[in-house]
C-alpha cells in the first residue's frame, strides 16, 4: 500500500513539473513576444535610420527632420524640392524618445543647414503637462546648441487635431512657453502651424477642417501638409535656409 501512495506521489510531482515548466515555458515566450515599453520601443527605427545612412550617406548641407509620425509620413523631399533633406520620424514618439536617442537620430549629422522638429502632440496625449513638455524640450533644445551650435532649429507648434481636441488648451499652453523661449533664442524658431488651422475653422473655438487631416482625424492631408509647408518655409527663410 505504501509503495503505492509513493508511486502515485512521485507520478504527481513529475507531472507537475512538466506542468509548471510548460506555463513558465509559455510565459517565457509571451514575454518574448512583448513589444518593449518605452524609449527601447523605437530601436528598430534608430537601426533603420543607421543602416540607410550606411548604404547611402547622407547629404551635407541638409535639412534634418526629426519627431514624430507627423514628420515620419511627410514627403519632405517632395515639399522641399531645392533643399536637401533627411527625414527621420519615427510615429508615436515624445521629446523624451528624441532626448534617449539623440545619438543616432540628431547627433550623427553634420554641417545642417537647420533641424525642424515636431513633437509634443503624443507627450500631451500620454498625460503629460504643458510645464513638462517645456522641460523636455529644453533638455532636447539644449542637446542640440552643444553637438550643432549656430544651426537654426524649428519647433513646429502642437498641433490641433479633431481626435485630440479636448487636449487642446494644455497644447496651447505648451505651445506658448516654446514660442516665447523662442523669441529669446537667436537660433530657435517656432512656426506657428496651429494658428491658420485654427483660423480655418467655420466657427472661432471650433476644431480645425476635417479636410486638413486623413480619415483618422489626427494625422495630416495632403492639404493640411501644403498648410504647414507655408508656415514653415517661412521661418526657414527667416532662419537663412531656401530661397
Amino acid at each position: 500500500m505504501k509503495r503505492t501512495i509513493r508511486i502515485f506521489l512521485l507520478a504527481a510531482v513529475l507531472g507537475g513539473g512538466s506542468l509548471i515548466s510548460a506555463q513558465d515555458k509559455s510565459g517565457g515566450d509571451e514575454a518574448a513576444k512583448k513589444k518593449p515599453e518605452g524609449p527601447e520601443k523605437w530601436e528598430k527605427d534608430m537601426q533603420k535610420f543607421v543602416g540607410r545612412d550606411k548604404a547611402t550617406p547622407p547629404p551635407e548641407n541638409a535639412v534634418l527632420f526629426v519627431g514624430s509620425s507627423s514628420i515620419r509620413m511627410w514627403k519632405v523631399d517632395e515639399a522641399w524640392p531645392d533643399l536637401d533633406t533627411i527625414n527621420n520620424g519615427f510615429g508615436g514618439s515624445q521629446i523624451s524618445d528624441a532626448i534617449h536617442h539623440f545619438d543616432r537620430c540628431i547627433a550623427p549629422y553634420k554641417n545642417l543647414k537647420a533641424i525642424v522638429i515636431y513633437a509634443g502632440d503624443n507627450d500631451v496625449n500620454k498625460g503629460k503637462d504643458a510645464a513638462r513638455v517645456f522641460a523636455d524640450f529644453q533638455e532636447l533644445w539644449a542637446k542640440i546648441k552643444k553637438t550643432h551650435p549656430g544651426v537654426p532649429t524649428i519647433f513646429i507648434a502642437i498641433k490641433p487635431s479633431t481626435k485630440r481636441w479636448d487636449q487642446r488648451d494644455i497644447q496651447h499652453a505648451a505651445n506658448m512657453k516654446i514660442a516665447a523661449l523662442a523669441e529669446k533664442q537667436d537660433d530657435l524658431y517656432y512656426a506657428d502651424i496651429a494658428k491658420p488651422m485654427l483660423n480655418a475653422a467655420e466657427e472661432t473655438g471650433q476644431a480645425p477642417p476635417a479636410d486638413l487631416f486623413k480619415d483618422d482625424g489626427l494625422h495630416m492631408s495632403e492639404k493640411g501638409y501644403e498648410m504647414w509647408h507655408g508656415v514653415i518655409d517661412a521661418e526657414l527663410k527667416k532662419a537663412g535656409v531656401g530661397k
